[in-house]
């Protein structure tokens, strides 16, 4: 593991949460922070400038304007044509677009619980990456507070039944649909993803938003579902 790339302290995570609040009212803010956030702690395992990011599912291109001006040429694939910005290319992220080997970085936030099969996802990121190059990879666990999206926190009683209490309360359905757009990903799963990943070496695991306090949880079965929140894979794939 390397050292922390950002000073992950209270007074961070505090930030973080408190922009978080705001996704819903102000998501220009919200992901503008995050994005910062991200690439502050991205460039903490490499030196951007001048290497080339694939971003899976970053379609707006807040990720992308932070790595450009870093000095990365940075690209996003979407699945959506109306979420892409300038410089996106439509495809999906369960076969991706791009040759074997072909970027230096592999990055993705909080797009791995919206597919049908996470983990053939995370392959595909780690297929495209050149040896020597990382695998950035950011979810929300499935049993975290914030699980269920906009549905949370009713997903703990099911996630049909959060869907259906939130087109009663709103009358309309939601975004993030369970079993459609909104899948249930863990943390176990993720760990154990990034220990079998072949080719790929892991190199840090750890709770987006949390204090660096909190790393030793991720191996306390049962309770990092629920407290994690937000769970990073960084992964070197072998020379």
């Amino acid at each position: 593991m390397e050292e922390d790339p950002v000073r992950a302290d209270l007074a961070r995570s505090l930030r973080l949460f408190r922009a978080f609040r705001s996704e819903q009212s102000d998501g220009e803010s919200y992901y503008t922070t995050l994005a910062a956030d991200t690439a502050a702690l991205l460039s903490g395992y490499v030196a951007l400038d001048g290497l080339t990011v694939l971003d899976v599912g970053g379609g707006p291109g807040y990720f992308a304007r932070e790595f450009r001006s870093r000095g990365a040429r940075c690209v996003c694939v979407d699945i959506s044509a109306g979420e892409l910005a300038g410089g996106g290319v439509l495809g999906s992220a369960l076969e991706l677009p791009f040759r074997d080997g072909s970027v230096d970085v592999c990055f993705s936030s909080n797009v791995l619980e919206h597919v049908p099969q996470p983990w053939r996802m995370a392959g595909e990121m780690g297929r495209v990456v050149r040896p020597g190059g990382l695998v950035f990879l950011a979810y929300t666990n499935w049993l975290s507070p914030w699980g269920g999206h906009e549905t949370s926190p009713w997903h703990y009683l099911g996630g049909e039944r959060a869907v259906r209490r939130y087109h009663h309360k709103h009358r309309k359905m939601p975004k993030n649909r369970y079993g459609e757009t909104l899948y249930p990903v863990s943390v176990a799963a993720g760990l154990r993803w990034a220990r079998a990943a072949g080719d790929l070496e892991p190199v840090d695991a750890f709770p987006r938003y949390l204090p660096r306090w909190y790393r030793p949880m991720l191996k306390v079965p049962i309770l990092r579902e629920f407290t994690t929140w937000n769970l990073v894979l960084v992964l070197r794939k072998n020379a």
